[in-house]
């Protein structure tokens, strides 16, 4: 049983390890990376999608060539802007382009088109790039909100096993992943949202805000899964196993689906 129980640990480290690069990968703030063949050489490109509002967005291209030239094309996300077209910067061998800065939760959509010395244009990417410009999020909210999530996705999916293959339940592990979601998820999550949107909640019923709506039914079912632990000894392990189920379907769900935007197209 002892390794039984070191090999669900294992387990549960290995998966939560996994989600957490999964979301890292699939969230709004992973740079459009790619590449590009310019006058014989590859240019490799690293389009950014958030920056702290206040703050301008640099785009830097490395090209060591200064015969490539290039352009910015870009517009407030849902507005009714025209198209602004800024030429690049050349200086050490690096391109530059500069996005305005936005308030909290302003979007920007950009495209970056490269330009040959034979004149040839080359568009890095098909479709815009969207930009979300955030407010400064003080590490003292910040960290605890990512321990809290960090912790009661460790224990969710611990007991999700042990549910699983040793069909049994844990009053401790349930208790302390009900408090760990609560106040990373309904405490510390509403404060970095706060600060970092401008709005403490923009799930149901004030908005579509995919992170909160699923933050809250997370909770919702850990509460009768801890419930279920204190009271009902034989449905327990079903509650808590469907609690589980859930809180890893709402983390394979990218991070700020429907998440917090402005839309100028009302201001």
């Amino acid at each position: 049983m002892k390794l039984k129980k070191t090999i669900l640990w294992i387990t549960a480290i290995v998966l939560t390890l996994s989600i957490s690069v999964y979301q890292r990968m699939t969230g709004p703030s992973k740079p459009v990376r790619g590449k590009v063949n310019i006058n014989d050489r590859t240019i490799r490109y690293k389009l950014i999608r958030t920056e702290d509002s206040g703050t301008n967005a640099q785009i830097a291209l490395l090209t060591n060539d200064e015969t490539i030239s290039g352009v910015i094309v870009y517009k407030r996300y849902k507005s009714y802007d025209e198209w602004h077209t800024d030429s690049l910067t050349y200086s050490k061998g690096i391109l530059t382009a500069t996005i305005p800065s936005q308030p909290p939760a302003g979007k920007v959509m950009y495209k970056i088109v490269l330009t040959d010395r034979n004149n040839h244009t080359y568009t890095l990417t098909e479709e815009p790039v969207i930009i979300r410009f955030k407010g400064n999020v003080p590490s003292f909210f910040l960290i605890p909100h990512i321990i809290f999530m960090f912790i009661s996705l460790l224990l969710a999916l611990r007991l999700m096993l042990q549910s699983i293959f040793v069909k049994e339940t844990n009053y401790i592990y349930t208790l302390i992943t009900f408090c760990a979601l609560v106040l990373g998820g309904l405490v510390f999550g509403p404060i970095v949202q706060k600060f970092a949107f401008g709005a403490y909640w923009t799930g149901f019923p004030f908005g579509h805000d995919l992170t909160d709506n699923k933050t809250a039914i997370a909770v919702i079912f850990w509460g009768i899964g801890l419930y279920t632990c204190y009271r009902k000894k034989q449905t327990a392990r079903w509650w808590v196993l469907t609690a589980s189920l859930i809180l890893l379907a709402t983390y394979l769900i990218p991070h700020s689906v429907f998440g917090s935007e402005l839309d100028f197209t009302k201001m």
